[in-house]
């Protein structure tokens, strides 16, 4: 049997700890060989470069594709857009890969999915079927339309994709890969590494052997325009916190500027020697953070998805994650300082929650891997609605 050529796109820092396993799965695979491309903000150093982990991680980078605009607004998301349609085209070409796989919804994956829809290369896409309160849900559903193979996260999702009207031989509930890192990571007392002297980072450096909470707040592109407010009414509750906070730089989505601005700002303002801020982490690093840490306060789907496997209460503020499936793990709260603070307050004293199986039991990495290998290769569909 001939080798499958795999190209797998990352667009963004979360999206490579998301499919990590996968790119993995895929390598070990006999049948397989993987064709990684890194594009996007997934190359941007002030977002945290995901490049230097890949590399040091075993993977050869066979193509890199810069498109990403400045600006951090909606036309910026749009021409960034249009950009990397092109650039992938071209490396498409070049590949020939069998089939492309693109992750989940941020919007520059919807490049990845127009340029090989229109090139008639079979189309996987990994974590359909969800739902959120953003731009990422139109994202994220219009490629389930262009893909041909579905890798879901949980059942709540492939009934939702089957409903878009797929194919039910097309849709597979593999689980979150992320799951498969989460699954993995070190259960020991206390936190296996020194995140300061590892990841660097701006702040004070608080002592965390009694406890700390992470913050990862990220705009709502459909609300960017009230983005530094949002992060305002954390960053109030966050100052009256006596655990140390960790805090994340947000993503390159339209209100990034004004989340960042509203942190910068704040900082020169008030005495925050509580809180240090990171801009990236690698994947197992950063569960370990959170698998060790009180609670984590935000928006990031890592709270809903990883949390709830490793039993990690979560604030989870705002629209961001409207809908999606939760453990038993989550409180939801409005961009409002009393409820958060109330909220942290609570999950604080609860320290750790059921582990919840939703999303998956830690083996989607070689679940993807096996269907990339058994699905018969197709760009067109049946018509079953």
């Amino acid at each position: 049997m001939s080798h499958r050529k795999i190209a797998v796109v990352i667009t963004a820092r979360p999206s490579y700890s998301r499919v990590k396993t996968v790119l993995q799965a895929i390598k070990d695979h006999p049948n397989l060989e993987l064709q990684l491309i890194v594009a996007a903000s997934a190359l941007l150093e002030r977002y945290g470069s995901a490049v230097n982990y890949i590399e040091n991680d075993g993977f050869t980078i066979a193509a890199k594709v810069f498109n990403v605009l400045e600006g951090e607004n909606l036309t910026a998301a749009a021409k960034t857009t249009g950009i990397g349609i092109l650039e992938l085209s071209t490396v498409f070409d070049n590949l020939k890969p069998d089939i492309v796989v693109t992750v989940a919804d941020r919007f520059e994956t919807m490049a990845t999915a127009i340029a090989a829809s229109y090139m008639n290369i079979p189309l996987a896409h990994v974590q359909g079927g969800e739902v959120t309160g953003n731009i990422d849900e139109k994202v994220r559903h219009a490629i389930t339309k262009l893909a041909d193979y579905h890798f879901v996260a949980s059942e709540d999702a492939k009934t939702r994709v089957l409903k878009l009207g797929e194919e039910v031989d097309s849709v597979f509930n593999t689980g979150c890969p992320s799951i498969d890192i989460a699954k993995g990571i070190d259960r020991s007392d206390k936190l296996p590494f020194n995140p300061y002297t590892r990841y660097g980072g701006v702040g004070a450096a608080p002592d965390l052997s009694n406890g700390y909470v992470v913050v990862m707040q990220h705009p709502v592109t459909t609300e960017y325009k009230d983005s530094r407010r949002h992060v305002e009414e954390t960053l109030a509750v966050v100052s009256q916190l006596t655990l140390p906070v960790l805090w994340f730089w947000p993503n390159v989505d339209a209100g990034a500027d004004g989340t960042s601005s509203g942190i910068r700002s704040y900082r020169e303002h008030h005495e925050l020697n509580h809180v240090h801020f990171f801009k990236n982490m690698k994947g197992d690093d950063f569960l370990n953070l959170l698998n060790h840490a009180s609670c984590l306060i935000g928006n990031s789907s890592v709270g809903i998805r990883e949390c709830a496997y490793l039993g990690v209460p979560v604030v989870n503020i705002g629209t961001r994650q409207n809908r999606r499936e939760r453990g038993a793990n989550v409180i939801d709260v409005p961009y409002n300082s009393d409820a958060i603070y109330k909220a942290i307050q609570q999950q604080i004293e609860i320290k750790k929650t059921p582990k919840s199986l939703v999303y998956g039991d830690g083996n989607a990495g070689v679940s993807i891997a096996t269907h990339l290998n058994d699905v018969p290769l197709k760009f067109h569909k049946t018509i079953v609605y």
